[in-house]
């Protein structure tokens, strides 16, 4: 066997150095001592072999050449063969002899393959123009099961398959119509889950809300959820470019999406995707006539045939109990009115007391009466709704019921047990125990665990919620109703302080004003705050308004200002700029200096960000100059040195924004102040963050050297001071100064973009991971190597499908300029 030497490394190690762990350990290793000269020839190969059939062979020959060269640990072989197992697929790396593979007449191939018995050279693979349809970590699969007792619609079950096998080249949307609780959404899931194979890109789900008494749901509001659930974690704020920013992911995809009930065609038409492969079940209250301009199918949904209902409450109760009492079983269906909700209620009631009779259950629904919003829904005798709901809440415990009713009282449908425990003003094992007491009367649907927080979720449906809050406006008090939304909203903001702890350690904490004791949070840790923030986020947002509209403006302002590691960590630029606006607005009426100071910088950055650059000049010139009120003010004290450090963060806000303008000279001039007043009060990070911009900009204006001195000093602080996600952009930024400054020297700039994007890595920062990519890409045309320019674009344009368009629009110009 030939001894591999560091100038023949195998396809093997480099697909193996693609994995994080992997780059993050080679950069262990150079650290700890392995020779400059085999470190680089081991980076300069990256990307530029392909597999072959002895690359088992080669790995460990190299491992050994490692050990050898390098003085590493034995223990090293099992290491490196063990990452490129993982690389390249289980049981590879150990097989030496010649691979046959069979391809079957039925089987599909996607995505990128060569097959072949031998390859010499090399093989690259570049991304297609548009993206893959869903670039999520794991598909959605957002379509929650169907019941076990589900019952008989094989007509509107035909008629919806049928829909999908005369589809020719155009997507199928399917609009399900009928009476609140007839079933609508229960058949869609039925349907959809039945043919969730023919979905490989996903199944998603979103809840219009077109009857909820907080309104309907914004259409742009939805498609960032629906967008986010295909990974892309940074959308446009205008609702057109998230359209078509929609019609763009979904443009190839194959995917299931069922938009639940919808108020009307023009709330649905922003959200049917782009591709004819998709397929699309509306449900709604309305016949939504207006999408048959869009090619929709109309399947009205009717209530149950009474043979059908009693079938169903068979399934609810047991064949035998019904048997025995086969008239009050068809009483109750035809006291139910037939309807699917009314008759799972009603069975629910009966399967919790197994020796109650059938008969007294349908004397005491065909009894009941009365009259407000549930009976405005009126369908036939749709009002037994109220009967079945009445009956169950009317046996439920006090505890329950309160919990019912001030369940109902939260600004969204979907919740979670500690969100249950803080309205409802109750521990987190009471509350537990209220929604299996609730779902277990059919009061509330248990939804499952969020795959990303492991929270059990709950759902009201609409007429559910309805009721509970007709209960709630004769039970409850005005005093016992704010109680309940004050908790609430106490509980979000004592949560997102928390994630805002643990997420941005060094972002100077504000006050906080609770009207309780605040509890625990729902989580332990930074990736867990994080988690719970992206869960969270709309909720944040229905609660930052509830408390804007009750007056609360201390913590109006102060949950916007909680929320500022989900706007720096995800950007979800809407809600971002919403959050400030109405926190600006609640920080001026409680005449809060400190929030209003806030409440502008951070806006004003959200603003820049997208783009509104005159709009964020604005922001920050206010905030400059209502903090140099303050210090025309105040000569002493902590008030003054806070007061300073609002115009420096002002002044530091003008000089990006300038920068982000290209007016790098305006820029240079607002950085030199905001540093000199940072250093001035000792403010340590806040003048590292300014060395930093410092450099960005003596690099954007040719001054290479500048850049290096200033980014250099700005890493060495952030390090220190444990900032380590702006310790890595300095780091990222040193590393493109030490490329223009040296451009015949490029192994130290590419040793530094390699080490911060295993930082960037650690951090979870995506769009930052794309950027250094980009850099080694820019390097590496810089110098002439359009190959290795092309590998890391392309590398750059995968991380930067999920979370930016913009982004990904330049990498794709830059592949096709390099031809």
């Amino acid at each position: 066997m030939d001894e591999v030497t560091a100038a023949e490394l195998p396809a093997a190690l480099a697909m193996a150095l693609r994995r994080p762990e992997v780059r993050r350990a080679l950069v262990r290793l150079v650290e700890e001592g392995l020779p400059p000269a085999l470190a680089d020839s081991v980076l300069d190969r990256i990307g530029q072999y392909a597999s072959g059939p002895r690359a088992g062979a080669h790995v460990r020959e190299l491992a050994d050449l490692l050990v050898r060269e390098a003085g590493l640990r034995p223990g090293f072989t099992d290491g490196l063969a063990g990452w490129v197992k993982a690389a390249l697929g289980a049981g590879t790396v150990d097989r030496h002899d010649d691979v046959a593979n069979t391809v079957g007449a039925s089987a599909t191939v996607s995505g990128p393959v060569v097959q072949a018995r031998d390859i010499t050279g090399g093989v690259h693979f570049h991304p297609a123009p548009r993206p893959p349809a869903a670039a999520a970590d794991v598909l959605p699969r957002q379509l929650a099961p169907v019941p076990g007792h589900f019952t008989n619609r094989h007509d509107e079950l035909a008629r919806l398959d049928r829909l999908v096998s005369t589809a020719r080249d155009s997507p199928v949307v399917a609009v399900v119509s009928g009476p609140a609780g007839v079933g609508k959404t229960t058949l869609a899931r039925r349907w959809l889950l039945a043919r969730a194979d023919s979905f490989p890109d996903g199944q998603l789900y979103a809840d219009l809300r077109g009857h909820s008494p907080d309104g309907p749901a914004r259409p742009g509001e939805l498609l960032g959820q629906l967008l986010r659930s295909l990974g892309r974690t940074e959308v446009p704020a205008e609702l057109n470019e998230r359209a078509a920013l929609w019609r763009s992911v979904t443009a190839d995809a194959r995917i299931a999406l069922l938009l639940d009930n919808a108020l009307s065609a023009a709330q649905v038409r922003p959200l049917l995707p782009g591709s004819v492969s998709a397929v699309t079940a509306v449900t709604s209250r309305n016949r939504l006539t207006g999408l048959g301009l869009e090619g929709a199918a109309f399947v009205p949904l009717s209530v149950l045939a009474t043979r059908d209902a009693v079938e169903l409450l068979s399934r609810r109760l047991g064949a035998e109990r019904v048997r025995r009492e086969p008239e009050a079983a068809r009483a109750m269906a035809r006291a139910c009115a037939n309807l699917p909700l009314a008759v799972c209620v009603a069975g629910a009631r009966l399967a919790a007391r197994p020796h109650q009779p059938l008969a007294a259950m349908a004397r005491a629904l065909s009894d009941a009466e009365g009259t407000g919003p549930l009976d405005a829904l009126r369908v036939g005798r749709e009002s037994a709704v109220r009967a079945a709901l009445q009956e169950s809440y009317r046996v439920l415990a006090p505890e329950p019921a309160t919990a019912y009713r001030r369940l109902s009282l939260l600004p969204f449908t979907v919740f979670t047990p500690p969100v249950a425990a803080a309205v409802c003003g109750t521990g987190p094992d009471e509350a537990d125990r209220f929604l299996d007491e609730l779902a277990e009367a059919n009061l509330v649907e248990d939804l499952g665990p969020d795959p990303r927080t492991r929270l059990d979720r709950y759902r009201f449906h609409d007429l559910l919620r309805a009721h509970a809050r007709e209960c709630a406006d004769e039970a409850e008090t005005e005093r016992d109703v704010c109680g309940a939304l004050r908790r609430v909203v106490d509980f979000y903001l004592s949560a997102a302080t928390a994630a805002e702890t643990l997420l941005t350690p060094s972002h100077r904490s504000l006050s906080r004003d609770y009207a309780g004791r605040p509890v625990p949070p729902p989580f332990t840790d930074a990736p867990g705050a994080l988690r719970w923030l992206d869960a969270e986020r709309d909720h944040l947002m229905a609660v930052l308004r509830t408390a804007a509209d009750r007056g609360w403006h201390s913590s109006a302002w102060q949950l916007a200002d909680a929320m500022w590691p989900l706007c720096l960590r995800l950007r979800p630029y809407e809600l971002w700029i919403e959050a400030h606006e109405i926190g600006l607005a609640a920080a001026r009426r409680a005449d809060d200096r400190d929030g209003i100071s806030r409440m502008l910088t951070s806006g004003g950055t959200g603003l820049r960000n997208v783009g509104r650059l005159e709009e964020a000049l604005s922001w920050f010139r206010q905030a400059r100059e209502l903090a140099r009120e303050e210090v025309a003010h105040r000569s002493e004290g902590e008030t003054l040195e806070a007061a300073r450090r609002n115009e420096a963060q002002a002044l530091h806000g003008l000089g990006q924004t300038y920068r982000l303008a290209g007016r790098l000279a305006e820029a240079g001039t607002h950085f030199t102040r905001a540093l000199a007043l940072r250093e001035e009060i000792g403010y340590q990070r806040g003048a590292a963050l300014t060395r930093l911009s410092l450099g960005d900009t003596a690099l954007a204006a040719g001054r290479p050297d500048e850049a290096v001195r200033q980014l250099e000093c700005a890493r060495t602080e952030l390090t220190e001071l444990s900032d380590h996600y702006d310790a890595a952009r300095a780091l990222a930024l040193l590393g493109r100064a030490l490329a223009r400054r040296d451009g015949t020297r490029h192994e130290a700039a590419d040793r530094t973009f390699l080490r911060a994007l295993a930082e960037f890595e650690e951090t979870g920062s995506v769009h930052w991971q794309g950027h250094v990519l980009e850099m080694l890409g820019e390097a590496a045309e810089e110098r002439g190597d359009v190959e290795r320019a092309r590998d890391w674009y392309a590398q750059s344009l995968a991380r930067y499908l999920p979370v930016s368009d913009r982004d990904r629009d330049r990498l794709e110009r830059r592949l096709r300029a390099l031809g």
